[in-house]
């Protein structure tokens, strides 16, 4: 047609909807009058030389992707790299994790078993240092050093441990010195005796002792001598490092109980400070109410002693006051070995003695007792009936000790935590 240029290589005719001509050295490559266009040869073509990317028969040319950068290691990824991504929880990694946990968890209880004894001893100090940390703070609060208070509540202490001890040693060796002297005497008035000497001969004890006196039951009995002095000296033992440990307790009482408060969460210490705190003044006042009302059950059956004529009268004195510690149950323990003491002297002081205690635990029950108690701890009598008796079947003596103040901590708990959060659901 007029005025139309030929085409120059490489570009395309102005002009009208007419196709492109085929350019030199690329032919086969114009679509068909279908608009299909052939399959690739696999050789680049001019627009792609040019244009830098691949052709679209709607859009034109389409610019080709760029490469991804490659993520520089960053510095929060520690000087050892970027972690890995975590390993996918797999039912053997599942297996495996458990059953490490199940033999980490035996492993601890075989710890916690082989180290009872230990542990035993530790709570046992832990809870003299609690119920004595109160008289630390008031001589602190009467402007003693902490080491100086520290020094005066163990020098305390051991005065009266020392006491208790001089009390009941010599009237226990010094009739056990009597019994052994006595023993020749008894045989000689068993021998004289014709109903004892019928049995004798009738069981044949005498040949049953002598059988008896064998080297493999002498080496036994020895061993058994020996066990008792291993105990002996195993008590002791234990005694002393009870004694150590609540010295270093009530010495670093404060940081012990500021390490624990750190354990807890940022947003909850102030709230767990609060109730630990209250926590721990209710076992020192139960500590304290309970040496005074033992001290009072002491001192007057060192009075009634003296007043019905009791030999040893300040040992039998410690004996109850060591007995009342033990709730509920300790003054009738006391009440009764009193009573034996007194029955054997002769049976009206047997009867004086019963009827005193009997009168006397009556007072401590409803009067004393209740009145220290509730101000103290504030326990129900019920709950601490139920305490005393669970903690004597569980653990014994060390679990009547410990009963109450374990009910007023529950009941605090319950009072502050529970219950609010069960009126909140």
């Amino acid at each position: 047609m007029d005025g139309e240029q030929p085409a120059v290589h490489g570009q395309r005719r102005t002009g009208g909807n007419d196709e492109p001509d085929a350019a030199p050295g690329r032919a086969g490559t114009a679509t068909d009058p279908g608009g299909r266009r052939p399959p690739s040869t696999g050789h680049p073509t001019d627009d792609d030389l040019t244009d830098g990317g691949t052709t679209d028969d709607a859009t034109g040319p389409t610019p080709a992707k760029a490469p991804a950068p490659v993520q520089p290691v960053t510095a929060g990824a520690g000087q050892f790299g970027q972690p890995g991504r975590p390993l996918r929880l797999s039912p053997f990694l599942v297996g495996l994790t458990g059953g490490l946990g199940v033999l980490l968890a035996y492993a601890l209880f075989l710890a916690v078993r082989n180290a009872g004894s230990v542990l035993v001893l530790v709570f046992i100090a832990l809870f003299l240092a609690i119920g004595l940390h109160p008289a630390v703070v008031r001589l602190r609060s009467w402007g003693l050093p902490r080491g100086l208070a520290v020094a005066a509540v163990t020098l305390t202490l051991l005065a009266i441990i020392t006491g208790a001890v001089f009390a009941l040693v010599p009237p226990i060796a010094s009739q056990t010195g009597q019994l052994i002297e006595q023993v020749p005497d008894y045989v000689t008035q068993l021998r004289r005796n014709d109903t004892v000497n019928d049995l004798i001969v009738q069981y044949d004890l005498a040949g049953r002792i002598n059988s008896a006196a064998t080297t493999e039951n002498i080496t036994r009995a020895l061993g058994g001598v020996f066990g008792a002095a291993g105990f002996i000296f195993g008590t002791l033992f234990n005694i002393v490092t009870v004694i150590v440990l609540t010295i270093y307790f009530m010495a670093t009482f404060d940081r012990l109980r500021d390490l624990g408060y750190g354990l807890v969460p940022a947003t909850r210490r102030d709230r767990v400070r609060l109730i630990g705190d209250a926590i721990l003044a209710k076992v020192g006042a139960y500590m304290v109410g309970a040496l005074a009302i033992a001290l009072l059950a002491g001192v007057s059956t060192f009075v009634f002693a003296i007043v019905v004529g009791l030999a040893y009268p300040f040992a039998l004195a410690v004996v109850v006051a060591i007995c009342d510690l033990i709730p509920q149950i300790g003054a009738t323990i006391g009440a009764v070995v009193i009573s034996l003491v007194g029955f054997a002297a002769d049976v009206p002081t047997g009867i004086a003695c019963a009827v005193f205690f009997l009168i006397y635990q009556q007072v401590e029950n409803y009067l004393v007792y209740p009145r220290v108690m509730r101000r103290s701890v504030q326990v129900n009598d019920v709950a601490a009936i139920v305490a005393a008796l669970l903690g004597v079947a569980l653990f014994g003596v060390i679990g009547a000790l410990v009963a109450i103040p374990a009910v007023a901590a529950i009941q605090l708990v319950l009072r502050e935590v529970v219950l609010p959060r069960q009126q909140q659901r």
